[in-house]
This record gives C-alpha cells, sequence and structure tokens, in this order.
C-alpha cells in the first residue's frame, strides 16, 4: 500500500493543534475506530501519519463493534455486490495499510440454552421496555465502547507486565466538529481513563475536517490510490451514503449509524424505513407492543406511513432483510415482547414533532461521557 495516503497529519499555524498533549512514540497501542462510514478512515489515516512518523507503525490496531444486522447490511444490485458496515470496515483497514491480524471485530452475545449467541440491541431494547436516547445510550456504552475496551484488555494487562507501568492507548475517534453543536464543543483530545493498568486518551485527529473535505478525500483516496488493490472502487463508502448503490453522488443517508437510528435525521429516518421495511416494521411492533414512542419526537408507525406520502425519498434500493441472522433477530424479539419489560420507562424530554435531531452517526454524538465511541 502506498504511504502516500499519510496526509498532512501537522496543522498549520493558523490551525489549532489536536496533539498538544500527545507524544506518538510514546503511544503503546493504537485503537483506530472503524465503523464503516465515512469518517473513519479520514482520521485513521491522520493517526496511521503520526505512528509511522514516529517508527511505531506496529502498535495500530483498528477495531470495529458490530450492531449485526441493525447496521447497514451489503445489497447486490444489477450483479454488483456492495459491502455492509463490517466488511467495510475490514476493508478500511486494510486499505490503510493495517495487517489483517491486527484488525479486530467485536459484537455483543450472550449464552442462551448452553450456547453463545449474538445478543443484538433491538432485543434489548424489546427486553428493557424503552428506547435508548440522549442520556442514556447502550447502544454505545454496552455495545461499543464495553466490548472494544474488553477487546483489549489482555493485551493491556501483558503489556504492563512487560512494561511495569500503565499502558498509554490513544483511542482514534472520526468526530468531526461541524457534524454536530455537541461534538463541536467536545475536544479533539482528552484523557478519559487514567488508572493502575491503562491511561486512554481520547483523540479525534479530523476534528476540524469539513464534512465536505472528507467526502472530496474519499473520493480521491478511490481513484488515485487505491485502484492496484481492487478492481472495484479502492476506497469504497458505504452505499448508504448515495441514492443508489454505485450511484457515488453522496445523496442517500446523511450518517452512516445504525440503519434506523433514535438519534437521525427526519430524512435519513423516512429514507431507512423505505429501504428496510422489515426492520421498520420490527421496531413498529417493539413500539407497539411497549408501548413507547420510537423517540420523543416521532413514532416508528408514524414514520412508516409518512414514507409512504408521495415526496418521500426515494429508496434507490429496497432490502428484502432476508436470512438467518435477521431471522434469528425477529425470533428473539419476538420471544422477549412476550414477557414483561424489565425496567420501567425514563422520562424523555419531548422536542417539536418535526424537530428530529441528526447528531448521531456512528452513535458517538450527544453527551461526551464514553471513551471509546465509534465514528461513522
Amino acid at each position: 500500500m502506498s504511504r502516500s495516503l499519510q496526509l498532512g497529519l501537522f496543522p498549520t499555524e493558523a490551525e489549532a493543534d489536536p496533539m498538544t498533549a500527545l507524544v506518538p512514540d510514546e503511544v503503546d497501542i493504537y485503537i483506530l475506530n472503524l465503523s464503516g462510514g465515512k469518517d473513519g478512515p479520514r482520521a485513521a489515516a491522520l493517526a496511521l501519519d503520526a505512528a509511522r512518523a514516529a517508527g511505531v507503525e506496529e502498535r495500530v490496531y483498528t477495531i470495529h463493534a458490530s450492531l449485526g444486522p441493525l447496521e447497514w447490511p451489503a445489497v447486490t444490485v444489477g450483479g454488483v455486490r456492495y459491502p455492509g458496515s463490517s466488511e467495510l470496515a475490514a476493508l478500511h483497514s486494510r486499505v490503510l495499510g493495517v495487517p489483517t491480524e491486527r484488525h479486530i471485530e467485536v459484537r455483543r452475545t450472550r449464552e442462551l440454552e448452553g450456547e453463545r449467541v449474538p445478543y443484538d440491541l433491538l432485543t434489548y431494547i424489546a427486553e428493557r421496555g424503552d428506547w435508548p436516547w440522549k442520556a442514556v445510550l447502550p447502544c454505545r456504552s454496552d455495545w461499543k465502547t464495553g466490548l472494544i475496551y474488553g477487546a483489549f484488555s489482555s493485551m493491556v494487562r501483558a503489556r504492563k507486565k512487560q512494561l511495569g507501568r500503565p499502558v498509554v492507548c490513544a483511542n482514534v475517534l472520526g468526530l468531526r466538529a461541524d457534524e454536530s453543536p455537541d461534538r463541536k464543543k467536545r475536544p479533539a483530545f482528552r484523557t478519559t481513563t487514567d488508572n493502575t493498568a491503562r491511561v486512554v486518551h481520547e483523540w479525534s485527529p479530523a476534528h476540524q475536517v469539513t464534512t465536505q473535505e472528507v467526502k472530496d478525500w474519499t473520493d480521491e483516496v478511490t481513484t488515485q490510490e487505491v485502484k492496484d488493490w481492487t478492481d472495484e472502487q479502492g476506497l469504497p463508502h458505504q452505499w448508504c451514503y448515495d441514492s443508489h448503490p454505485g450511484a457515488g453522488d453522496w445523496k442517500g443517508s446523511s450518517r452512516c449509524s445504525c440503519s434506523l437510528c433514535v438519534l437521525a435525521s427526519q430524512r435519513d429516518l423516512l429514507l431507512a424505513v423505505k429501504r428496510r421495511p422489515r426492520l421498520a416494521e420490527l421496531y413498529a411492533l417493539v413500539e407497539r407492543v411497549r408501548g413507547v414512542p420510537f423517540n420523543p419526537n416521532t413514532s416508528m408507525a408514524e414514520l412508516i406511513e409518512r414514507a409512504a406520502r408521495p415526496g418521500a425519498p426515494d429508496p434507490g434500493v429496497v432490502i428484502e432483510d432476508e436470512g438467518p441472522e435477521f431471522d434469528a433477530l425477529e425470533n428473539a424479539v419476538e420471544a422477549a415482547l412476550k414477557k414483561p419489560a424489565k425496567r420501567a420507562r425514563y422520562v424523555r424530554p419531548g422536542t417539536p414533532a418535526d424537530a428530529l435531531p441528526g447528531s448521531c452517526d456512528g452513535c458517538a454524538a450527544g453527551n461526551p461521557t464514553t471513551a471509546a465511541d465509534q465514528e461513522a
């Protein structure tokens, strides 16, 4: 892979330096979060610049916390297959030059009838009886942060024993300031964990990069840097960003998070409902049985009805959501709904019905309370 992917990490004098407190060769483990979205590769490439310049590239790992069938899946259109989010995260890692053995994928599981099986977020929501919201985001804490920390725990223990001191980790996120007011306020660099085992610095090296710059960079890398690596599109962006798979026009979803994210914009939700009607109906079932709307601003039932009206976004593609993984999710959700909710509903603040927030991409926006949030 060409080292020309190194992208000029160090800012000009007029720009704020996000590395003020980070010494690249003093970082023991670089953790590059990749969701399959557009922002992770940009931030990861910048972090790789720093590690390579310091001669510690072998300390770099990439990780993807999979949400299973709630992520955007792969689709095949016109005989061309477009990868889903988990596969894209692995592809992005390879394109950036990280060896396959240093890319990690994690997914939450639980023991059921004597075997480990996937434990999907929608099943948890059905069991709990309410939906995530800004102050309570298990999709971020339990399905991402905790799993990512756990994935590196054995490595941290081994390194601590070897080094005789806490292990320094750089948790690299693809958060950018122009995505939301919350992200604009969130510092590009901060220390989130400091104990006897590990010191974790949260670092968003692409914090000041604009959305258009990310799109331009993705398209430039696709055409100029990785054609020799792949016969398709080099560094492909998630098909959900386009009006239809393969369009390359960035006129689809504005964010690549859960297909149906409670923090997504109104247009993104309507588009997702039309693209994944079976998943939307499963969300509506949870909503109907538990008697709690999908988010404080609207219900899934309303979104389904509005998506059917003239003038709703053209989906470009409709996913059947057929297969054993989705069937297992549906069965688990239906089984959970036959039992009483495990937790009482909490009170969420209400906002005008059409003012759906658009502050999530990979569920790392909102309150800056976690150390290993994932970008999209």
